[in-house]
């Protein structure tokens, strides 16, 4: 597995066909930070236009690596709330 991550590079996206709503551990701790998608497609039937479709969800996304969004931040903040 660590071949494969160190020629890929970080995970950004994992899409999970299926419909299952779980990682079985699967590149569990190189997804730590990776936006996740849970899609009822299955594999054999992921094709181009659902690669699309998720590539313009994760493009919606704000990737945040383990911190909190600015909202929430900027929300905290001005309540007075921990920051």
């Amino acid at each position: 597995m660590q071949a494969l991550t160190a020629e890929s590079g970080e995970v950004d996206l994992l899409i999970r066909t299926g419909g299952e709503k779980r990682l079985s551990d699967f590149l569990l701790w190189e997804s730590a930070y990776a936006e996740l998608l849970f899609t009822d497609c299955m594999w054999p039937d992921f094709d181009a236009t659902d690669l699309d479709a998720a590539l313009r969800e994760f493009r919606c996304r704000e990737r945040r690596f383990g911190g909190v969004s600015a909202a929430a931040h900027s929300s905290a903040s001005s309540t007075g709330g921990a920051q």
